[in-house]
């Protein structure tokens, strides 16, 4: 997380997804991957997520975001770079921290996959129990 040159980078993560965002002061563009993040978002959800730390502190159109994502799906994706979007925020400017903090962006959702344990078909399933 370091600023250079009026751009301010930050990383966000969920699940296995990470998300590496540079926040610059602009007219609202954000690209994703090299992509217009409409067209890399297919989901209207996945676009609103992505965009929900903005419209929180009322600056959509005030910073243009450049994201590379990788990992996980589109949905996990968008969550990252909401998360990154943030901690961005934050540092460009403290006093937002506490919105951002209330509204529970600046926390890492640490909900994960639950790994598959040896001997057994999946994470908590096990195979049927045979009597005789």
């Amino acid at each position: 997380m370091a600023a250079t040159d009026n751009r301010t980078y930050s990383t966000g993560k969920r699940k296995t997804a990470i998300a590496r965002v540079w926040v610059k002061p602009g007219t609202g563009v954000i690209t994703v991957n090299n992509t217009p993040a409409d067209q890399y978002f297919e989901r209207e959800t996945s676009r609103m997520v992505m965009r929900q730390s903005l419209e929180l502190i009322e600056a959509i159109d005030q910073f243009d975001v450049m994201a590379t994502v990788n990992g996980g799906g589109h949905s996990a994706q968008a969550e990252a770079m909401r998360h990154g979007i943030s901690r961005a925020l934050c540092l460009m400017d403290p006093e937002r921290r506490s919105v951002l903090k209330r509204a529970g962006f600046l926390t890492r959702d640490a909900r994960k996959k639950e790994r598959k344990k040896y001997g057994q078909p999946g994470a908590r399933k096990r195979f049927q129990y045979s009597k005789r």
